[in-house]
């Protein structure tokens, strides 16, 4: 299967909403009056995650000077425009998204609106969607369930011929090697089938190295997401 390629199985996809200030995005949005629209989440050797934001209405500075009073969280900007920016978080602990991959599901929207949560799921059918929901919420009491309802799989994010030619323009032939036998040896599943040191020695190279090339690669693929094909250089 390609990296793209949907799903051939069903998948549930939910929709949560919570006010819970403690969740950074929705805190941030709330003190901000802003928005903040996740556009990716990707797993860290540390085990922490990467949460990809995109932030309108306000100054990424703003948003990235709340690190300094979270402890479960380091924030990097990426790009800056004029009304907001791309900013990258690294995340641990009581995070909504992060708690749903654990369970097995694949948090697709994630939104911060002026203090109000959105969070979009999709909950492959041999993860059993309704022990997946029911644990999530027990977990969660101030989250509400908003929607539920069945899809035939996972839409994909490029037609085939664009995205290969993102992945040939904008990567270096070490960078794809490392990012398709990650993708291949089960790295990006849920659970993990694989681990990061597992990669760098299928390359002999360090997991500081593997770390590098494949953290370059996605902030590449994220880059091209953010702005088009043509970004990204």
């Amino acid at each position: 299967m390609s990296l793209h390629e949907p799903s051939a199985n069903p998948v549930c996809e939910v929709e949560f909403s919570f006010e819970d200030s403690r969740y950074p995005f929705v805190d941030i949005s709330k003190n901000e009056s802003c928005q903040l629209d996740l556009a990716e989440m990707l797993p860290r050797t540390d085990g922490r995650y990467a949460e990809y934001f995109h932030v309108s209405n306000v100054k990424p500075e703003r948003v990235a000077a709340y690190a300094t009073e979270m402890e479960s969280i380091d924030i990097t900007i990426l790009a800056k425009y004029e009304e907001g920016g791309s900013l990258e978080f690294l995340v641990s602990g009581d995070c909504p998204a992060y708690r749903l991959t654990e369970l097995g599901g694949l948090p697709r929207q994630v939104q911060g609106i002026d203090g109000r949560g959105r969070l979009v799921a999709e909950i492959p059918a041999e993860e059993n969607p309704s022990e997946v929901i029911e644990t999530f919420l027990e977990e969660h009491p101030d989250t509400s369930l908003l929607s539920k309802k069945e899809k035939d799989g996972i839409a994909p994010r490029f037609p085939d011929a664009e995205f290969r030619r993102v992945l040939q323009k904008h990567l270096t032939d070490r960078q794809r090697e490392i990012l398709k036998a990650a993708f291949e040896g089960g790295y990006y599943e849920w659970p993990r089938e694989c681990t990061g040191e597992d990669i760098a020695e299928e390359f002999d190279i360090t997991s500081a190295t593997f770390s590098e090339h494949i953290q370059a690669a996605e902030r590449k693929l994220l880059t091209v997401m953010f702005n088009g094909p043509e970004a990204g250089h």
